[in-house]
């Protein structure tokens, strides 16, 4: 029986991932490194912290150091958010569908807190959630587990009671090391990868998501 739900933030409670990219590639080029589409990619979901290193170890650089590229970027996104930030389509339907049951919900995100702050108070949404919880007090983050099983201790729910939303690869195999229901909502361009292909359900948007998508994971 799902007794709470656990969402992931970025890319999937808000549409950050062009956000993410044009900040990465304005901090990046001030170096001399020109960051990819593909480049961004293969990070989605790794956390700011995890992505500038796999960065740094594709293209290295010289001059800034790695915390100094992360404060660029955070600070470039904190006010493209602030600007621009817009929740993804279906968002405030599937929060008010789990208000409505009630079942307790949390974030779980691998971006720091100034950034989870941003993003639930420019949506403002942050009303909804029990639990916000990054993964910056984590050891490892995504795909570790870490950060849901933790989430999960602070809702009071059993990691196999709890459901989780992720649109990242790394996300989707985190949520499933720990043992909870996943749905992912996946961009296309990753939509067939392997650690996406584990999820309980696999949805091209938060839209299609309702009561009877509900049930049927055994509410």
């Amino acid at each position: 029986m799902i007794k709470a739900v656990i969402f992931d933030m970025d890319g999937l409670l808000i549409d950050s991932e062009p956000l993410w990219h044009d900040a990465s590639k304005k901090a990046l080029q001030s170096v001399g490194v020109d960051l990819t589409k593909e480049d961004f990619s293969k990070t989605l979901g790794r956390g700011i912290t995890n992505a500038i290193d796999d960065w740094y170890h594709m293209k290295p650089w010289k001059g800034a150091s790695q915390a100094e590229i992360k404060a660029l970027i955070i600070d470039d996104f904190v006010e493209l958010v602030k600007n621009g930030g817009k929740a993804k389509p279906g968002v405030p339907e599937v929060l008010e569908l789990f208000k409505s049951k009630p079942l307790p919900m949390a974030i779980a995100s691998s971006t720091d807190y100034k950034i989870i702050d941003t993003v639930v108070d420019t949506l403002k949404i942050r009303g909804y959630f029990k639990v916000i919880y990054s993964a910056e007090h984590e050891t490892h983050g995504k795909p570790h587990p870490g950060v849901f099983i933790s989430t999960a201790k602070r809702l009071k729910v059993e990691p196999r009671q709890c459901l989780v939303f992720e649109d990242a690869p790394s996300g989707v195999l985190a949520a499933k090391a720990a043992h909870m229901k996943c749905i992912a909502v996946p961009e296309p361009e990753v939509k067939d990868h392997p650690f996406i292909q584990t999820a309980d359900i696999i949805i091209d948007s938060l839209e299609e998501f309702d009561e009877a998508t509900l049930t049927s994971l055994g509410k």
